[in-house]
């Protein structure tokens, strides 16, 4: 039957072989030998450059690291011996010089040997560096505490996450008769135990020697007893993953993952007594080989935690290691997915599937996204990434349509940074400032039309009024005796209600003098009341007064119906002109009453279909004084 080291020494190598056989994927069972000549350039990506899960190499993740003890002999000077038989001596001078020197004595039995620990001489020291520098088996370097120490600690700090497959130490001493492993997850913040060892575990530690290990319990620290066999020196090895349910389905087991897990290792040995019922060893009283603790070699080991997405650890800015992550994943254990590929939720990378982060759909208008389980669950766990800050005037979760106030311009791609362009509604003629998102075509006030909504309809003309730009106008049914019809069309109807007036005025004695009156105005405002056009207009000068009681430079109304403007007799007129205005004599007084007629009242021109009425020209004053002139002398009777 194996003894207890070389059960340890198996169960490691056992250990050691199941995670590297882990760690070939997608190769053929009978290949294994040919695994290295088959890998590709980069172990995280196959042949087609298709993800695949990727683990870093195992390690012996103590080894070069710091260890921390709480008691490391040699601070002060100290004597320590090591195991063996006294000697019979006759006096006490022949039993102190027997102490000193190791060898056999007279009668062949084996001496202890003494020798002082020194701090100070590297020669006489043991400190923690010894356990995990290069064991040689040939030529032993050990750490050993000081005398008397009830309990002792050896605390190792791995520099970043590993999933850790065993523990392992090498005596130089008798193996303590009680010990515990802990482990932390965070740094040495809270520590959790990991194994406990004891020949008398319920004594000891209140725990069952033997533990049945179930899934509801993998992550419960068990007690086993660690033997006596060899009373100098030995091995004891802990497996994280031995009798563990869920070993064999690794990747589905969330809680033995998180078992495994570790930063920090922390050892903790208490107070060996002597055994000296068993009758296979007598010891000297004087001899301090059971009241301290020495070990060769502290080993841990395991993988560095990258969770499937990296295949090795890298120092990082900071000089700690970091995984050199792959399949678009980020962190110091490629713990979650890098900015602007949360269109899927991270997870561990298994022997199935990598699951790669998936980058999100912006179409090139956005710099960040973040992730929405609710639509990611909704769109059958197909996307969840929505965009952030959408540029380029765009909206939506994919920045895919155009905000408001901006519409689709279809010539070019979603992508294009100017795919959307601005609506440029007309602040007057339109009903809003969003425009259709497809064609651009702003919601138009009635009667308006234009892609902008920048004119008026066809039969519909324009009022100057912001509430209603474009009235419609007015249909009048004119009954013709001569031709004995009847017509409803807006160009026909101004046909036969009046006779447009020509864009360029020539001014005749003819002209002149057919009208009552000729005035010069200045438009200062404009109103629409009903279907009478007022104006407010200033008299600049009177040319001709007629029987109208004109004042110049007095304010007066003029008013048009609306029907004579529309069919540009007089045209109408603009606020901030000047105007030449011929006219007769009608009602010279504005609306008002119930009917809407015009009622008489001073200061008040009515501009009947008969009036003329044209942008006023410098030129013309001096044309207009001397048709005064000649109405003095009476032309205007031949005229």
């Amino acid at each position: 039957m194996l003894t207890m080291m070389s059960r340890a020494s198996w169960l490691c190598l056992f250990v050691e072989l199941l995670a590297l056989s882990r760690s070939v994927q997608g190769s053929h069972p009978g290949l294994g030998m040919f695994a290295a000549q088959q890998t590709p350039a980069d172990p995280c990506y196959d042949e087609r450059k298709n993800p695949r899960r990727c683990i870093p190499d195992f390690v012996n993740a103590a080894f070069g690291q710091a260890v921390e003890a709480s008691s490391t002999c040699g601070s002060p000077p100290e004597r320590v011996c090591t195991p063996g038989r006294s000697v019979e001596t006759t006096n006490q001078s022949e039993r102190g010089a027997t102490a000193e020197a190791p060898g056999s004595g007279s009668d062949g039995t084996r001496i202890s040997t003494c020798h002082i620990c020194n701090a100070g001489d590297p020669r006489r020291s043991h400190p923690a560096a010894y356990l995990t520098d290069l064991n040689n088996p040939h030529n032993l370097t050990c750490w050993q505490s000081s005398m008397d120490r009830d309990n002792v600690s050896l605390t190792l700090s791995l520099g970043k996450k590993f999933e850790v497959t065993y523990v392992s130490l090498q005596f130089c001493s008798r193996r303590p008769e009680s010990m515990t492993i802990y482990k932390s997850a965070d740094f040495g913040k809270t520590w959790v135990p990991f194994q406990f060892y004891s020949s008398n575990c319920r004594g000891v530690y209140g725990r069952p020697s033997k533990t049945t290990v179930s899934k509801d319990n993998e992550q419960e620290a068990l007690c086993s007893d660690p033997g006596t066999r060899p009373l100098h020196g030995g091995l004891i090895a802990f497996s994280t993953l031995d009798s563990r349910p869920s070993a064999h389905d690794f990747d589905a087991s969330p809680a033995l993952q998180d078992w495994v897990t570790a930063t920090d290792i922390r050892v903790v040995f208490q107070r060996v007594d002597p055994l000296l019922a068993s009758g296979d060893l007598e010891l000297d009283p004087e001899s301090s080989f059971s009241r301290y603790f020495a070990v060769s070699d502290f080993q841990v080991g395991g993988r560095c935690k990258c969770n499937g997405h990296a295949s090795q650890c890298v120092r990082g800015a900071s000089g700690r290691l970091e995984c050199a992550c792959k399949h678009n994943s980020a962190g110091a254990e490629c713990e979650r997915c890098r900015d602007f590929h949360l269109d899927r939720p991270w997870k561990r990378a298994t022997a199935r599937h990598a699951h790669e982060c998936a980058v999100c759909n912006c179409n090139l208008h956005a710099r960040k996204c973040r992730f929405n389980p609710q639509l990611y669950q909704l769109s059958g766990q197909r996307s969840g990434g929505v965009c952030v800050r959408c540029r380029h005037n765009t909206a939506g979760r994919h920045c895919h349509y155009c905000r408001e106030g901006f519409y689709r311009d279809l010539h070019h791609d979603i992508t294009y940074h100017k795919a959307c362009r601005p609506c440029e509604c007309h602040p007057v003629g339109a009903a809003g400032k969003t425009c259709n998102q497809t064609s651009g075509q702003c919601p138009c006030k009635d009667g308006v039309t234009g892609l902008t909504c920048n004119r008026c309809a066809k039969g519909y003309q324009q009022s100057r009024s912001p509430i209603a730009p474009c009235i419609r106008i007015p249909t009048v049914a004119v009954g013709n005796a001569e031709y004995g019809r009847r017509t409803d069309s807006p160009a026909e109807n101004c046909n036969a209600y009046c006779k447009p007036q020509k864009p360029k005025l020539k001014l005749s004695i003819r002209k002149y003098c057919k009208r009552d009156f000729a005035l010069q105005l200045h438009v200062s405002a404009e109103a629409m009341l009903g279907e009478w056009t007022r104006y407010a207009v200033s008299l600049l000068a009177i040319f001709r007064r007629g029987g109208t009681r004109l004042q110049r430079g007095a304010d007066a109304y003029l008013w048009m119906r609306s029907r004579q403007l529309s069919c540009q007799c007089p045209p109408r007129l603009r606020p901030g002109k000047k105007y030449l205005l011929l006219g007769s004599e009608g009602y010279p007084g504005p609306v008002g009453g119930a009917s809407g007629r015009p009622v008489r009242r001073a200061h008040a021109l009515v501009a009947d279909k008969g009036s003329v009425a044209a942008p006023w020209r410098d030129v013309w004053a001096r044309r207009l004084r001397r048709l005064q002139r000649r109405e003095k002398k009476g032309r205007c009777r031949k005229a």
